[in-house]
């Protein structure tokens, strides 16, 4: 009965102290809490929670009683089946001081709940890590930043102890949530503001370690998580106002980029998409692609966390993100294309991906740890073709805006312009980077697919629509894919020339040399150069000039290979054919004949061997010819041009091959230029304001290289000269209708043709027989003389030219009479006979149809 009377007592008085401040109990309370112990209630209070009360001072100030708090920790260790009701009271206490406002108990019972969780490691520690996680929960719901930032540490704390048997049922999705806001504090006092974001990141890293080693917890890496957790970090990363203010852990920005990290590095294989989505999404909603630089800054932190082999991921969600954006402003589409450059440059240090053959089967590009069974993500080709389509986009857009605008201000129109440039030269440094970093093998399957895609006049084009684009257009597109043509074959180093220069690859590419286009000829023979020059000479060939030492450039060459020849015998004709038309444009610049002149010097360092000495000698000769006799009617500062360009290629050559005599023959041309045509050497006539002569004079044959003395020193020397009396002739092939250089004829022009060429000339009607007509009529001797003339320099030319050039010959022949064939097959072509004999003539054009002359039955007297 006393024990009774006396516990009601002790309530009563503790109920009304608790009125007040808040303290503990008074000696009266304590008195009665004593006699009730003596009596009857103290054994049956559990001792667990005795031990939990006498851990709380009597004024809290005065911390947590440590010789308690030992005997606590050994009684939890000792008895861990007590660990859950330990935990129930604590966050029992725990709850009702937060209530009360007693923060001074709270942080009192979260520093004992830290050391009993630092102290025991058994199974018992899971439902205790429930009571645990209840407490913190409760104070991340408070409103009290103190509380806040309490709870936060103690979580981190919790997250750094390694488990040793997984939960399957515990869950973080409240944490993430609570971390997450915090993040992104808006507190008006600005240290506030930063204690609660520094907790805010703290806590996610502490989730981010808790959940990405634990194979049950992947639920974490789901996209209404991962939509909060990144974000939050990126918010911190972006927002540097504190940066300067506050330095080290407690600085927001560098304590999310940590995270950031961090939680991109435990990135496993199939949750890269759900990591990067959600930076795009926050780059899109804060409108961070123009200007980009926090962008590009996030990638890089993307590509260098991640591990090497997912670096495909990234790439193939940055290329989504460009096509889902492909109709929004240049600035932004830029933007996008710099940070794809920036992740294509990190990435391309290790493996990228695979390139589809055309056997479709999946080539590695290096070794990795992925799984053998997986394939490296998109492929390159994939990645190319994305890149040209927005190219192609980007051009119709600046195409369009040109039309759009030709009525508008010039200023906008010249910044819509100036941006759409900026789009167009981001994509090709993309894919010059990206194709530049690739091996050579398949570097050469992107140099084919690029070349697919350059549209070219008079060929069907199956990948780009070129036909609503127009002339400008067309252009324009031509000279973007050269110039990523260009990126992408600079440094590219191939073993034997069939391999870098595939007839499937020249062929289109000589094609493209033959338009009339000064910019898109220099684009295709910068090409052939990256991929000539495999010594890394043609700096040291840099401008055209007269070389006083080519010993002293130290070029470095090797010896022709089998593999090269042989390239040479079936490609060589066609590569002397467009340096030869190259030089007959009228519109031809500086810079053409420079790279004219590389271009042939590069020929000689890493193909050439006798014949094919003796090949670019009679081509040079030739075009020593073309300028003389000027039967283009080429301006003289082209025809000047010419001669320099063979000056100096004749002065490189005579020293390359070490010839005396043909170095002698050259160094005398060149002297004798110097005092008296000085406008036919190059340090001339491509200077400013170079007096140009009226007329070449050809009957000055010293100023010129003469085929006798040259034939004589190689000889001399061993050469087979025969061939350099057979003037050098162009092969004739199917290229000159692919381009606008030879027109088609209709059947109009052909008839007048026909017509012109059939009628007699008046002068030859008027012209008066006499004797002497008649006698040279009558006297076929010189005929005859010209005729076996004309059969010994056939039979001389079978005999001792090439077979290419032979067959090539016959080959032109063929072709020009299948086309003349042709035309008169057109001219045969007859409107269907009239049923009536007539012709009935109706207003306008007369929709009839032509009927082949086999098909017109005519009379049998016409017939024989």
């Amino acid at each position: 009965m006393f024990c009774v009377v006396g516990m009601r007592r002790y309530r009563r008085v503790a109920r009304s102290e608790a009125d007040g401040a808040f303290r503990t109990p008074s000696t009266d309370s304590r008195l009665l809490l004593t006699l009730g112990v003596c009596g009857c209630c103290g054994p049956l209070r559990p001792r667990y929670k005795r031990l939990v009360d006498n851990i709380f001072p009597e004024d809290p100030k005065d911390g947590l009683v440590k010789a308690d708090m030992e005997k606590l920790t050994f009684y939890a260790v000792s008895a861990p089946e007590k660990l859950d009701r330990i935990g129930a009271y604590l966050a029992e206490r725990l709850s009702r001081d937060v209530v009360r406002h007693r923060y001074g108990y709270v942080v009192i019972a979260m520093e004992a709940l830290d050391q009993l969780l630092m102290a025991c490691h058994s199974q018992s520690i899971k439902p205790f890590v429930e009571s645990f996680l209840h407490m913190v929960a409760k104070l991340l719901e408070s409103r009290e930043p103190d509380l806040q930032v309490l709870g936060t540490n103690s979580f981190v704390k919790f997250a750094n102890i390694e488990e040793d048997t997984p939960s399957y049922h515990r869950r973080y999705d409240f944490f993430v949530s609570q971390f997450s806001a915090m993040c992104h504090s808006t507190h008006e006092d600005p240290e506030t503001r930063t204690r609660i974001r520094v907790a805010g990141i703290k806590g996610l890293q502490g989730v981010v370690r808790k959940t990405v080693n634990d194979e049950l917890q992947a639920i974490i890496w789901e996209p209404q998580h991962m939509d909060k957790l990144i974000p939050s970090m990126l918010f911190n990363m972006q927002d540097n106002e504190d940066a300067d203010r506050v330095s080290g852990e407690e600085n927001p920005a560098s304590l999310a980029e940590s995270c950031f990290r961090e939680l991109l590095g435990r990135a496993a294989y199939g949750n890269m998409n759900n990591a990067v989505r959600p930076v795009l999404v926050h780059l899109d909603n804060h409108r961070l692609w123009d200007p980009n630089e926090f962008a590009v800054s996030c990638f890089r932190i993307i590509m260098y966390s991640i591990q090497a082999q997912h670096s495909h991921h990234v790439i193939q969600q940055v290329l989504n993100h460009l096509d889902t954006h492909s109709k929004n402003t240049p600035r932004v589409r830029a933007g996008i294309v710099q940070v794809l450059l920036e992740t294509v440059a990190i990435a391309a240090k290790g493996s990228v991906g695979p390139v589809i053959s055309n056997s479709s089967a999946y080539t590695w590009a290096k070794p990795t740890s992925s799984p053998p069974n997986l394939w490296l993500g998109p492929t390159v080709l994939e990645v190319f073709n994305t890149l040209l389509k927005h190219l192609r986009v980007s051009v119709d857009c600046e195409l369009g805006d040109s039309r759009r605008n030709s009525g508008s201000s010039i200023s906008s129109f010249r910044n819509r312009d100036s941006d759409e440039r900026i789009v167009q030269n981001a994509i090709i440094q993309t894919i010059g980077f990206f194709g530049g970093n690739l091996p050579d093998y398949q570097r050469a399957e992107v140099m084919m697919f690029i070349m697919g895609k350059v549209p070219v006049y008079g060929t069907p084009c199956h990948t780009l629509d070129t036909a609503k684009m127009g002339h400008q257009g067309t252009k324009r597109i031509q000279t973007m894919l050269l110039s990523s043509l260009i990126m992408v074959t600079s440094g590219f180093k191939c073993k034997t020339m069939s391999a870098g220069l595939p007839a499937a690859f020249l062929e289109p590419l000589c094609s493209i040399s033959l338009m009339e286009d000064a910019e898109l000829r220099q684009l295709v023979l910068e090409i052939l150069h990256n991929i000539i020059d495999r010594h890394d000479n043609r700096a040291k060939l840099r401008g055209i000039r007269i070389i006083p030492n080519v010993a002293a450039l130290k070029i470095k060459r090797e010896k022709i290979s089998k593999q090269d020849v042989g390239f040479m015998k079936k490609h060589g004709q066609q590569l002397y054919r467009h340096i030869y038309l190259g030089c007959k444009e009228e519109d031809n610049v500086q810079k053409n004949f420079e790279l004219l002149f590389t271009a042939l010097a590069l020929i000689t360092i890493e193909l050439a061997n006798e014949d094919v000495v003796i090949d670019v000698i009679r081509l040079s000769l030739a075009l020593q010819d073309m300028a003389l006799v000027n039967e283009e009617n080429l301006p003289m500062f082209c025809r000047c041009g010419i001669l320099s360009l063979v000056a100096a290629y004749m002065n490189f050559l005579s020293q390359m091959i070490a010839n005396p005599g043909l170095c002698q023959h050259v160094s005398k041309v060149i002297e004798l230029r110097n005092l008296e045509a000085p406008y036919l050497l190059p340090e001339h006539v491509f200077r400013e304001k170079c007096p140009l002569p009226a007329a070449l004079q050809s009957e000055d044959r010293g100023v010129y290289f003469s085929v006798c003395e040259v034939s004589e020193a190689l000889g001399g020397s061993g050469y087979n000269v025969e061939r350099l009396c057979v003037p050098y002739v162009p092969q004739v092939t199917d290229e000159d209708r692919l381009t606008r250089r030879k027109s088609f004829v209709d059947t109009v022009s052909l008839q007048v043709d026909i017509l012109s060429n059939s009628l007699p000339d008046k002068s030859q009607l008027a012209e008066e027989i006499t004797f002497e007509t008649l006698k040279k009529a009558i006297d076929t001797t010189g005929l005859e003389e010209q005729e076996r003339e004309r059969r010994r320099q056939v039979m001389e030319k079978f005999q001792k030219a090439p077979f290419e050039e032979i067959a090539a010959h016959c080959e032109s022949k063929n072709n020009m009479l299948h086309d003349r064939l042709a035309q008169i097959f057109e001219l045969t072509i007859r409107p269907p006979p009239s049923p009536s004999g007539s012709s009935s003539v109706t207003s306008g054009p007369a929709p009839y149809q032509s009927v082949p002359v086999y098909e017109i039955k005519f009379p049998d007297l016409c017939v024989y």
